[in-house]
């Protein structure tokens, strides 16, 4: 009990009626009618309230004082049988109830024990971890950066013979600059008749084809946009990626709006094949963040918000996020695309057979297939396959090295022209019959 003492109690007051004159004594005319009262104060007190049998205004008054020695319960009932047999007993029995109030909660606290706290206090709400609001404030800040992206084909209905445009495929895109360049893949936006960009806000825009390189799935749109709708996407450097750093990929998967995924980098310098034509994307990121179907197109980021990838694709026996996704890396290939509509890469001016083919073959290295006279490689002299009068096959050249590096397949040699210029020469190794003959050519840029 002795813990009583320094407990503090919600004070409860006691509004006493104001009565006539003639009930105080004439050297009490100066002291209010209406007097308040503690009641735990009043309960407390019971060292004074022992000694005081019949109380009056002064009792009154002294029960206002808030020094108070503590209490054991025996005192407290004793307090209340004191207060129902005094003179005033018609002012405290009429509000008895704020004083019954008032003892069982002096009760329910004596027989708590001071360690079972735990009982009385409300859990506050959780706050969010330091990496949860710094994903939570990435999410915000770069939402308004992807936007949705609809592609609308031409069909004529088979019995009205009217032409519609129908919705053939969606995918997402990000803002690139403030004069309306969105970014996305090419393989979102091929075979379409109109494309339609839904920003954020949810306001709609016709969208225009800048420029695409379907050999690495990149294009650039174009819409005309207010500027205080645009909000380009801080961009960041593929360069100094780690396997293990957190990455976020956000999109509109299913259609959905603005999804969010994370994950890490799970592998750097991956190879895919591009959707559209089927060479090779070098330098690939590998991430373990869902990248579902409508996805592509969007931002991977890293931990600090920057652009280091366009979500392109997911390598998966199901078709969806259970495996691994892939990212295109930043580059000079979208400001190739905003300042000239193309990329200018260096070509051989060759058409070659695939892979399967040359092994079965016994050899190892590019077979020629064509060589187009007024190309490069017609021009230097590289020979095609071709038919002779009896229509027996004659193999053309089989590229072997170029520039003193070995040619396995066509993906090593993209390999090597995707790191040449144009106008840059070239020595190519060929096998020609039984012989080995050494061939410059000069590449150009791909029409």
């Amino acid at each position: 009990m002795a813990v009583l003492a320094q407990l503090k109690f919600p004070t409860t007051f006691l509004q006493f009626p104001p009565q006539p004159q003639s009930q105080f004594p004439s050297n009490q005319t100066s002291r209010r009618p209406n007097c308040i009262i503690s009641a735990p104060n009043l309960l407390l007190n019971s060292r004074f309230l022992a000694t005081q049998r019949e109380p009056n205004a002064q009792f009154i008054d002294k029960l206002i004082q808030p020094n108070v020695p503590a209490l054991t319960l025996q005192r407290c009932f004793s307090v209340v049988q004191k207060l129902l047999n005094c003179p005033e007993k018609n002012y405290i029995q009429s509000n008895l109830w704020v004083w019954c109030a008032s003892l069982s909660v002096i009760i329910s606290v004596a027989t708590v024990k001071i360690d079972d706290a735990n009982a009385y206090v409300v859990t506050p709400r959780r706050k969010l971890q330091t990496d949860e609001l710094t994903t939570v404030n990435l999410f915000r800040d770069n939402t308004p950066s992807v936007v949705y992206i609809t592609n609308l084909a031409v069909r004529q209905d088979a019995f009205t013979l009217d032409v519609l445009e129908v919705p053939q495929g969606s995918g997402s895109g990000f803002i690139w600059d403030g004069k309306g360049h969105i970014v996305t893949n090419y393989h979102v936006i091929r075979g379409a008749s109109d494309l339609r960009v839904t920003l954020g806000d949810q306001s709609v825009y016709e969208a225009k084809v800048i420029g695409y390189d379907q050999d690495k799935d990149v294009a650039v749109l174009g819409i005309d946009a207010p500027k205080d709708k645009l909000r380009p996407v801080p961009v960041g450097s593929s360069r100094d990626l780690l396997v293990g750093q957190k990455v976020y990929a956000i999109g509109n998967p299913f259609g959905l709006d603005h999804t969010l995924t994370t994950g890490v980098i799970s592998g750097l310098g991956r190879e895919i094949n591009s959707a559209a034509t089927g060479r090779p994307i070098l330098d690939v990121i590998q991430t373990d963040a869902a990248i579902n179907p409508g996805n592509s197109g969007g931002p991977l980021l890293d931990s600090s918000g920057f652009l280091i990838g366009i979500n392109t694709a997911i390598y998966s026996p199901s078709g969806a996020s259970a495996g691994v996704g892939f990212s295109i890396p930043v580059s000079s290939i979208v400001d190739q695309l905003v300042k000239y509509g193309k990329i200018t890469r260096p070509v051989l001016g060759i058409r070659f057979a695939p892979d399967q083919s040359v092994e079965q073959l016994g050899v190892t290295g590019v077979l020629v297939l064509d060589a187009a006279p007024d190309g490069p490689a017609g021009k230097a002299g590289l020979r095609p396959t071709k038919r002779d009068a009896y229509g027996r096959l004659i193999l053309g050249d089989i590229i072997t090295t170029v520039n003193g590096q070995k040619v396995s397949n066509g993906s090593d040699l993209y390999k090597i022209l995707d790191r040449c210029k144009v106008g840059d020469k070239v020595m190519v190794e060929v096998l020609r019959g039984d012989q080995k003959e050494n061939v410059l050519v000069t590449l150009e840029p791909k029409s």
